[in-house]
């Protein structure tokens, strides 16, 4: 393609992308079509002759903008999903401009010392140990995968077993202690590196999810052997954090490797007024986080950060003779990918962008938006905020008078109504044995007034529900 084509394609790229994002304040938080209608608006046969790019991309515009939920919208508030700032759009944007297949600082050497750069900025940020490694993957599902297989390779070696060149088979079992409502992207991890999901200790849990204070303590000295113990900052539904000083202790007292899953709550530790919450978690030997939360990068961004630089290496080591070798630092010596895009760029943009100041001043918002959506909501008789409010999350009860199966179907009707009604869009769960409404504040976009209409918007499809039963 001639340069003259290439500006006008990508010029009409960037005014679509403008139109889209300016388009979304007011938009439906929901998709406005259904999967199976998506499904068929993408239905054909293998095209057999070639189109132009501008053809092709009106015509996915066409096709996908029904089917996209309104994640940068100001009233999103399903899952933990950041708004994908500017800044770190602007430099993914760039990022597959210059189409850097970042494996090896060889080949890469601007994208692979972006990244050693932006993961120093990342453990000065999050207050971590400063000789950590840091692993730039796509979530807090492979951060979690890559720290753990570190652990696993570690605690192993510790007992003489190199599981990197001999695998499991007759290795010493590794025992894996954790809370009892540990994020389910852990329990994947295990089943990928052949540790089992069902083949761990659970430990109590406090109302809040949280691990009881001595229950961890008192799991983990019936051990024996190689031990991987996990721990959690942010539970996905209370927010909250597990006591890690008494955790970390433990732990260390039995030689073992302690992981914690931060994918959103260890960003409190970045902001002044919440980082209390994750005190202690510093003592851990490994830590999962993603950057498509509160850092508001593009998605497919997270870092899996090892105190143990080497043993964060062997566990990811991908060596063959065509790929050279030295001191430097290669990407994909600490991610389980050698062919990948350079995902630090963007998270550098976002760190210049907002400035330990910005992110620090984002996370201390939404944390108060959660309390003031909290506040608006549990002024209804009859809806009971069911967590501590302590971060970003509001685990929101309804129909607290009624009858248990009776008031689980009205909720799931209200969400659904919420959803179709499209002012705001927010989750569901099942927590403490009672369906749920969950709002997760994430967003840059969010301002108090979206907080305000959508308390509205939430009590307003409550009521109708009810009425309706």
């Amino acid at each position: 393609m001639i340069s003259t084509e290439l500006r006008s394609v990508l010029h009409d790229i960037a005014d679509r992308a403008v139109a889209f994002r300016e388009s979304r304040g007011d938009a439906p938080h929901r998709p406005l079509c259904t999967y199976a209608e998506a499904q068929a608006a993408f239905a054909a046969d293998v095209p057999e002759r070639g189109v132009s790019i501008q053809s092709l991309v009106a015509e996915l515009e066409k096709l996908a903008e029904p089917g996209l939920a309104n994640m940068v919208g100001p009233r999103f508030f399903g899952w933990v999903i950041g708004a994908t700032e500017p800044a770190g759009m602007a430099a993914d944007w760039l990022t597959s401009a210059w189409a850097q297949n970042t494996g090896n600082a060889h080949a890469t050497p601007a994208a692979s010392a972006c990244e050693e750069m932006t993961g120093r900025w990342l453990l000065d940020l999050l207050d971590l140990p400063r000789q950590s490694s840091v692993g730039f993957v796509t979530g807090a599902t492979i951060a979690n995968f890559t720290c753990l297989a570190a652990a696993r390779g570690e605690v192993l070696r510790r007992v003489g077993w190199d599981v990197e060149a001999d695998g499991l088979f007759g290795a010493p079992p590794v025992h894996v202690v954790l809370g009892e409502e540990a994020h389910s992207t852990v329990f994947s991890g295990l089943r990928y590196l052949g540790l089992g999901a069902k083949r761990v200790v659970s430990v109590p849990v406090t109302e809040q999810g949280l691990m009881q204070p001595g229950a961890f303590a008192k799991a983990i000295a019936r051990l024996d052997g190689p031990i991987v113990a996990i721990a959690q900052a942010g539970h996905i539904n209370s927010g909250g954090f597990d006591p890690f000083q008494e955790i970390a202790e433990a732990t260390h007292a039995k030689g073992a490797w302690l992981h914690v899953d931060g994918a959103f709550g260890l960003w409190a530790r970045a902001c002044t007024d919440r980082a209390h919450l994750g005190r202690g978690l510093e003592l851990a030997d490994s830590w999962g986080v993603d950057g498509h939360k509160w850092l508001q990068t593009p998605h497919d961004s997270a870092y899996a950060i090892v105190r143990d630089a080497e043993a964060h290496r062997r566990a990811m080591l991908i060596a063959a003779s065509y790929l050279p070798e030295g001191k430097e630092r290669h990407p994909a010596d600490y991610a389980p990918e050698l062919s990948r895009r350079a995902r630090g760029f963007a998270t550098w943009a976002m760190i210049k962008s907002l400035g330990r100041e910005g992110i620090a001043s984002m996370v201390s918002r939404h944390c108060a938006q959660a309390r003031r959506m909290a506040e608006r909501l549990s002024a209804e008789a009859d809806i009971e905020i069911m967590n501590d409010v302590v971060l970003n999350q509001v685990a929101v009860r309804l129909g607290v008078d009624m009858e248990g199966t009776v008031a689980d179907a009205l909720t799931d009707r209200t969400i659904a109504r919420i959803q179709r009604d499209g002012v705001c869009f927010v989750g569901g769960a099942n927590w403490r044995g009672r369906q749920i409404v969950r709002v997760s504040v994430i967003s840059a976009n969010t301002t108090d007034a979206d907080i305000d209409r959508s308390a509205d918007a939430i009590i307003s499809a409550w009521r109708a529900e009810k009425h309706a039963n």
